[in-house]
């Protein structure tokens, strides 16, 4: 973004100035000859394209890099309201601008939120076979994992003293009540008591309802009981061995009910704003091509990953027709349509009421979910909306009309009647696709600038109002400042400007930041590795830029670094992607004082850029060594000055 802003207070403010010394003399007149203007159409200033805290009196040099000055006119007043900041423009300048508007308008949002992910097992439907009491596995019928049982299947013979034990407390108890054939009902009454306990007992160590009444027909304790599957399924997990003794509670098999699966998606933070509970995923997987398959969402995580910067989605998937295995990758894609207040409109959801645990439970009146026994709720409890109303349509821009800073969104509002521009810091809400929701700053129907915002915004920053990249405006350095007993006069020379331009930049710019000294250290390395044309050590050293960016504030350095070093293969991919971290760079670093420690020399080739302007680098000898081209062209371009 630096690059551009470079680029445009080059190109642009020379363009509106054209525009306006093109409409100057039409009505007569040359624009030094202020007699024959009117004062909003006189010369306030000179000052650098690059450098718009320099504000002289007279046309000359930059005495920081030695361009040409260009001229600044009076300002017109074009708007009554002192706290607006507006730029009237000429019909000229207008269209040498090529500024086009958009109208603000209401509509609902489409967004594709994409996402990766594998299936898993639903953990409501893992079953485990464990041992009720202790003793030694005689037999295992299940010999490996993946094999599909029913419930009722046998699984385990287990030898168990404590077993045997039980099993004669209840043959013991049958014979004795047997021989009571008559008697006190006193007695007959405890021995019943105790044969119902002595069947409980053996239930609640294992055995089913079915083995208990065999044991009791019999009369005659078994050395080995059998363990029956609990549940239908596929075993996943075989714990235990033939000849092993366990303990109570030790784990023997696990069965996994496949009907339903877990999808775990990773959804990025940005993504969040987009996603609801119950919402559609359609998804599809490489070993089944060709074919869509749904669930719906169940879980987001309340926790965001800290390295991935994701976070965890779960969805319930229907898989009856076992088409779908546990592991499988998928991609998945959710198709929000948002409205006002972040909320997601799904007018199939109209009076539906959704399981709070089980969203694939939709029914359309009030009730208990038939899995979890919970009171289904309402869709509109969930964050959607179900009817499509135009009070909910949320206000939207284009994405071109925003200049972002990474804190402020600035955009530029035109006039409906006349060429008027005003800045007005806006507050977004997400993005989709290309468009951005309107939280505040902006009205229906109002004209929002879509292209050309980059030439109106340079331009306010070369007469130092506030603009996108200077939300206070630049104080006026120097030169034209009325009142000041430190402004410079007509009659000084230029070296004296120099002089006292250097000092009030001085005392007004910052320190440079330590993190930004290290990158310059790592830029100024990578600039004599293409100007050596080593091109491993200029992958090298643009990996430590990137290395010293990192934690930094600059959001628009490290837009301008290649997000993958591995792709500068060449030097033509590497010169180009110098330039334009470059160009950012030194935009960057003439807002603060440079330490001499780290002083170094600006240089200007007029034959390098890919716009065929020029192009400026950084380097530490006061040599020219030129980075853009090599041994190849190595002394071509001139030294500028220090930073």
């Amino acid at each position: 973004m630096n690059k551009i802003i470079g680029v445009l207070l080059l190109v642009c403010v020379p363009i509106f100035g054209a525009a306006q010394e093109h409409d100057h003399s039409e009505h007569g007149g040359h624009l030094a000859s202020s007699e024959k203007h009117s004062p909003e159409h006189q010369i306030d200033f000179w000052t650098c394209s690059m450098h718009p805290q320099i504000k002289l009196p007279e046309a000359g040099k930059c005495p920081i890099c030695s361009m040409d000055l260009i001229p600044v006119y009076k300002d017109d007043h074009s708007s009554d309201d002192p706290s607006k900041v507006t730029l009237k423009l000429s019909p000229t300048a207008e269209k040498l601008a090529e500024v086009s508007t958009t109208a603000v308008e209401r509509q609902s949002v489409l967004k594709e939120v994409r996402m990766v992910g594998l299936l898993d097992y639903d953990e409501t439907r893992l079953t485990h076979i464990t041992a009720w009491v202790p003793g030694r596995i005689d037999r295992m019928f299940v010999d490996y994992t993946g094999i599909t049982v029913n419930k009722g299947d046998h699984m385990v013979e287990l030898y168990s003293p404590e077993l045997i034990s039980a099993q004669e407390e209840l043959i013991q108890a049958a014979k004795s009540l047997k021989r009571l054939s008559a008697g006190s009902a006193l007695v007959r009454k405890s021995t019943e008591q105790a044969l119902v306990s002595a069947r409980e007992k053996l239930m609640l160590l294992g055995l089913t309802e079915g083995q208990v009444k065999e044991i009791e027909r019999r009369a005659k304790a078994t050395d080995d009981v059998t363990i029956y599957a609990p549940a239908s399924g596929v075993v996943v997990e075989r714990n235990a061995t033939e000849g092993m003794y366990v303990q109570t509670g030790t784990r023997i098999y696990s069965i996994a009910d496949l009907n339903t699966l877990w999808l775990h998606l990773d959804a990025y933070e940005s993504d969040l704003p987009w996603l609801r509970y119950g919402q559609d995923v359609e998804f599809t997987t490489q070993s089944i091509p060709g074919k869509v398959f749904h669930g719906r969402i169940s879980f987001i995580s309340p926790i965001v990953n800290q390295a991935t910067r994701t976070t965890k989605v779960r969805v319930n998937v229907d898989n009856s027709d076992g088409a779908l295995k546990p592991g499988l990758f998928v991609n998945g894609v959710v198709k929000a349509k948002v409205y006002g207040q972040g909320k997601v409109i799904d007018t199939s959801l109209k009076g539906k009421y959704i399981g709070p645990m089980h969203p694939e439970i939709i029914r359309d009146e009030p009730g208990s979910c038939p899995i979890c026994g919970m009171d289904l709720v309402k869709a509109e409890n969930l964050g959607y909306i179900t009817e499509d109303t135009k009070a909910s349509t949320p206000l939207v821009i284009p994405v071109s009309a925003p200049l972002l800073t990474g804190t402020r969104a600035v955009v530029y509002v035109k006039h409906p009647q006349q060429s008027i521009y005003e800045l007005r810091e806006v507050v977004l809400g997400p993005r989709s696709g290309e468009h951005y929701i309107v939280e505040s700053g902006l009205e229906e129907g109002e004209l929002v600038v879509t292209e050309g915002a980059f030439k109106i915004d340079a331009d306010l920053q070369i007469k130092g109002k506030k603009s996108m990249m200077n939300p206070e405006g630049i104080k006026q350095t120097g030169g034209h400042q009325h009142g000041d007993s430190g402004a410079m006069k007509e009659g000084d020379s230029m070296q004296q400007m120099e002089d006292h331009s250097q000092h009030s930049k001085a005392d007004e710019l910052k320190p440079l930041p330590e993190k930004l000294a290290k990158t310059l250290d790592a830029y100024l390395t990578l600039s004599e590795a293409l100007a050596a044309d080593d091109l491993p050590e200029a992958r090298d050293s643009f990996g430590r830029v990137k290395a010293t960016l990192k934690g930094s504030d600059s959001h628009t350095l490290h837009a301008l670094v290649p997000e993958d070093i591995a792709e500068l293969k060449d030097f033509e991919i590497t010169r180009s992607a110098f330039e334009k971290f470059s160009s950012g760079f030194l935009n960057e670093l003439s807002r603060y004082r440079m330490p001499k420690e780290l002083q170094a020399f600006k240089a200007y080739c007029p034959m390098a850029g890919s716009d065929g302007k020029g192009a400026f680098w950084l380097q530490r000898g006061k040599e020219v060594r030129n980075p853009y081209y090599g041994a190849s062209m190595l002394a071509c371009g001139e030294i500028k000055g220090a930073m």
